[in-house]
Parts: structure tokens; sequence; C-alpha cells
């Protein structure tokens, strides 16, 4: 057995280590710098204690991104010098961030042990390679990423850190092979476990879903479907998921072998970026050939989602409502009902009339996926979604991307269950504009500003919370803008007093709220690496089932002039267009 040392290192605070909703991420040449992630990695250790640390089971995994194979080695021998007792991780380094919280809740060591948490390295849906994004964050024992109390020490830490620990002697492990590698330290023996990346996530979505009813849609003559992992740490999963379990054909799975740079796009699952499976779905310029019935795509770590039918695109927003409203009767996990649901605040408020219809507990809270793991604890919850292609249960506590596929496969099954041996199948289009008749559309929009001058965006979000002071005058200016539409009822800064543990988040966006029940909301985001990203959401509520069926960008055109002038977008960060509209 291996014998390491533990040597303490002198470093100094870096600045900017401050995590944002989920993690820290900075460009790759950030992360590179001499004791940049050592000293994130061991004001993390500090912040749960030592108490905490000695004696754990660590996971440390990501989406496969540039850096991680260096970073996995850096953190593995970090762990060993602050006591932890095993460090797990999926082989190759690659494991979904939901996967990652379902081996935090549900996975068994040989010997019995369990993790404690985990060190996800990941930019999400961030570019990847040599000169884009790199990521790391921390989740919780319950699967799911650390709360602020915990976030804040962590960035507290970095700001006094003097030095770290490390067993600079452990030779580097290798992640490419299924194996345990026991070492010898200090404080007695280490381990480090290599291991299948799918297993345990296959067999928790085998005890959601209904295998045998989605496998015979799927395996249907009349059926046909891709599923696009965008070069994503999803491409295993998607492998060992739909075609060896389901049995859909290869030729189904798009981008699916996992490329450290994405193979050179944005893991993004969006109308924007998914471009091949957009084109192969029948949607935009390059429609190609008659389209699947059925398309999804997954971004880099695969907790995000597109959903799509034969030329049809379903919003994340309605995704949500439209799988809460058909759960029950469609996904076994919830034939006993639903606890309750939940939305972050942006997200269009589609989920909240299925839930009054339903009488089901509703919860809106800020964007931040740590917000619904306290509901699901609580056991408020049971399905959540953002309008930033994140949708979840409480099976784990992140946002599921495949997951998410499952439950639209399975609603498709339980819709079509009569239909597949040549009858005509009831479609994805079909399933939403029915959705529609019965509760309404939420016309909706958002318009990204990425890389804005952050003084300027700080500016832009004072001024819109000054104008709030006086709803006449923003009435005047919005009639004087576009004399159709509604009056501003209210307006105010999202506060969000937690129901579980009564914490309260404030300043988590600036909202406009119309008489009609349609909305306007402004955020800054906290997910990019640089600068600052303005998001701006545009919701108009459409009761009347003959006008459900207009074109999105003409419901919504009144608006979008409104929220452009109102907040004097252009003025203040010198753009005349959107980065991106999805």
């Amino acid at each position: 057995m291996v014998m390491f040392t533990v040597t303490k290192i002198e470093t100094k605070p870096i600045d900017g280590q401050k995590p944002g909703t989920s993690g820290l991420r900075k460009k790759v040449k950030v992360f590179t710098q001499p004791h940049y992630l050592h000293n994130f990695v061991q004001a993390t250790f500090d912040a749960l204690t030592a108490e905490k640390v000695r004696g754990a089971t660590l996971v440390v995994s990501g989406d496969g991104r540039y850096y991680s194979k260096e970073a996995i080695q850096i953190i593995v021998k970090m762990s060993a010098a602050n006591g932890v007792r095993r460090v797990w991780i999926g082989q190759n380094g690659l494991l979904s961030t939901p996967a990652v919280s379902a081996v935090i809740r549900e996975r068994v060591g040989a010997d019995g042990s369990k993790a404690t948490g985990a060190f996800i390295l990941t930019a999400s849906h961030n570019p990847g390679g040599p000169t884009e994004d790199f990521g790391i964050k921390y989740n919780m024992e319950n699967g799911g990423p650390a709360p602020e109390g915990i976030t804040d020490k962590i960035y507290n830490n970095t700001t006094t850190i003097k030095e770290y620990l490390i067993a600079q002697d452990l030779p580097d492990v290798d992640i490419s092979s299924i194996a345990v590698t026991n070492f010898s330290g200090p404080e007695g023996q280490f381990d480090v476990e290599v291991f299948d990346s799918a297993s345990d996530y296959v067999k928790l979505m085998k005890s959601i879903f209904d295998f045998e009813s989605i496998k015979k849609l799927v395996t249907s003559p009349s059926f046909s479907f891709c599923y696009d992992a965008l070069h994503g740490v999803g491409g295993g999963y998607g492998k060992r998921i739909f075609v060896e379990e389901l049995g859909a054909k290869e030729s189904s799975l798009l981008n699916c072998t996992p490329k450290e740079d994405f193979g050179g796009g944005h893991p993004d699952p969006n109308l924007t970026y998914a471009k091949e499976l957009v084109a192969r779905m029948g949607l935009g310029k390059n429609a190609q050939g008659e389209p699947p019935e059925f398309g999804a795509a997954s971004d880099g770590d695969a907790d995000r989602n597109m959903v799509l039918g034969k030329r049809f695109f379903v919003t994340p927003s309605d995704s949500v409502a439209i799988i809460t409203a058909n759960a029950v009767e469609s996904i076994p996990y919830f034939s006993g009902g639903l606890k309750g649901v939940a939305r972050s605040m942006p997200t269009s408020a589609a989920l909240d009339v299925v839930a009054k219809n339903l009488n089901l507990k509703f919860f809106e809270v800020p964007t931040g996926w740590k917000f619904f793991g306290n509901l699901m604890d609580a056991g408020l919850c049971s399905i959540c979604g953002e309008e930033s292609f994140g949708t979840g249960s409480d099976h784990i506590r992140e946002k599921d991307g495949i997951w998410a596929v499952l439950a639209w496969l399975s609603i498709l099954a339980h819709k079509n269950k009569a239909n597949l041996d040549g009858g005509k199948l009831v479609s994805v289009e079909e399933i939403v504009r029915q959705h529609w008749s019965t509760y309404g559309r939420h016309y909706y929009t958002r318009y990204d500003y990425e890389n804005v001058d952050a003084g300027a965006a700080k500016e832009l979000m004072a001024y819109l919370v000054k104008l709030q002071s006086s709803l006449p005058e923003v009435n005047k200016i919005v009639k004087g803008i576009r004399s159709d539409v509604a009056n501003v009822a209210s307006a105010d800064e999202f506060e969000y007093k937690d129901p579980v543990d009564g914490s309260v988040s404030a300043h988590q966006g600036i909202r406009y709220l119309f008489e009609d029940g349609s909305r306007l909301v402004f955020r800054l985001s906290g997910t990019g690496s640089e600068g600052a990203t303005i998001r701006l959401y545009i919701e108009q509520y459409e009761k009347d089932p003959a006008k459900t069926g207009r074109e999105s960008s003409e419901a919504l055109a009144p608006l979008v002039d409104v929220a452009l002038q109102l907040s004097k977008m252009k003025e203040y960060t010198g753009r005349s267009e959107p980065t991106v509209i999805t």
C-alpha cells in the first residue's frame, strides 16, 4: 500500500472566488493560476468543518470539460490531506450533475459506506476548452447544492486563507479503469474508487418510470425520436437508457460522445445552440426530410433539457406545467399523488394555473435549485422547474435533463397506448395545444444580454427599481409606448422567505405585473463567467381558446416594445439586439 504525507502550502487570498447560484465559474486560464483551485477547495473543506470532513466519503466527478482530469487529481490529493476517508469517481471522471445527486442519495459502497457530499466539476451549459469555462460546486449530503450559509462561509474563507493541505506525494489515480486503490496516510487508510458512471442513475430511473411502456412506444414502427447530448456528459446515459434499455436505434442519438470542448459547440439546449437537432426536428431554415415525432437535448452536465415535437418547440415553462398535469396517470412514481409543485420566479405562471386547478400546494422561489431542495426535503414539493430549461422532481436534489425526457416519453406512451399498432399517434404538439385549451396559454420569451459591462447592468437595474416608486408614472410611460398593453397593477423587487427555514433572499429580480396576468421580469444572472448577463423575461397570458394559436412573436410584440423602451435597454447597455432569444 502506497504511503503519503501531508504538506502545508502557504498561500494568499485570490479575489473573485464568490460562488454564484451554481458554484464558482471562471475561464480555464483563471482556474489554472497557481493556488486558484487549491484555495477554493481548502476554503470549502474549512467551511464544512474538520468534524464533517474527517472520515467522509466524497464524490468527485463532472461533465468531462477541459481541465477536469487535472482538477480531479488535485482534489483527490487535497481530500487525502484533509482526512477524507474515501473518494468515489465516475469512470473517466464523468458523472452528470443529476447522477452525482443520485449517487450521494442512493449508492452504498461495498463496505457499507454512503457519500456525504461531492465536488462537481462543471460550468453546466457554458462552453468548454482551453480558452473557455470551467466550474466547481459543492453538493451536500442530501444530494443538493450547498445552501447560502455554506457558500457564504466558503467565500469568506477565500478572503482570509493562508495555507492549504495537500498530499503532494500521492500518485495520480488511474480514472479510466473501474477499480479501488488503497493508500495510507497520517490519519490511516484512504481509498479511491472508480466506478461505473451510469448504473446507479439507470437503476433510479427504472424505479420511477415504466420502462416497458416506454419501450413499446420507442420501438413502435410509427414512432421515431432523436436525442442530442451536444457532446456533453449526457451522451453516455443516452446510450445506456435509450438504446440499451429502451431499444431505440443508435441513429436516434446525436452528438453522444462526450468531448472536453463539447465539439467546439455551446452545450446549451436551446433553439440557438442545438442547431443540428433543431434542423432534424423540422424547425428553422435548415429543416431536412420528415422530422421524428419527438426530439430532446441536454446540456454539458445533463441537468438541463429541451423538448421538441415534429416542427414544434415546447417552452420549458409549458413543459413543467404539462408534466405536472399528466404525472399521476403517466408516471408510476407519482401514482399516489403530488405533494406540491414549485417554479422559479422568472418562469411563466403556466404551472400556477395547473396547481390551482389540481388543488396542489404551490411555491414561487428565487432562481437556484437549492431553493427547491429545501421544499423537497420538507416533503412539500414533488415536481419543479425553471424557464432556463431545468425540470426535475424529488427523486434527487438537482434538475435532471434525462428525467425530463423520460417524463415526456411516459406521457406520450400513456396517450398512445392504444395507437401503437398502426393508429395515428397523439403528437407532442397536440398534447401542448390540448393543455392550452384547458388552462390557457402563457406566451413567453427570454432575452439574454451577455457580457454586458457590469457597471452599466447595475445602473439599469437601479433605474428600474427607482421607476417602481410611482406606478401612475410607469403606466403613463407604458401607454405612451403601446396603448394596447394593460396597465401595470403592481411592481416590486422579488424577495423570498423560505417556508422551511425562514431564511430571506432579497434582490432576486425586478417585476412589473400587469392587470391581465402578463409580466415583465428583469434579472442579473449569476451563471456567466465574465461581465454581467441581463435576462429579460416577457410573458403574455391568454385565456381565450380562440387566441391561443397565435405566433408567439406576434402575441408578445406589444410587451417586447414596452420592455425595451421602459428599461432603456439600448441606452444603458449599448446593445440594439439581445445575444440570445429563447
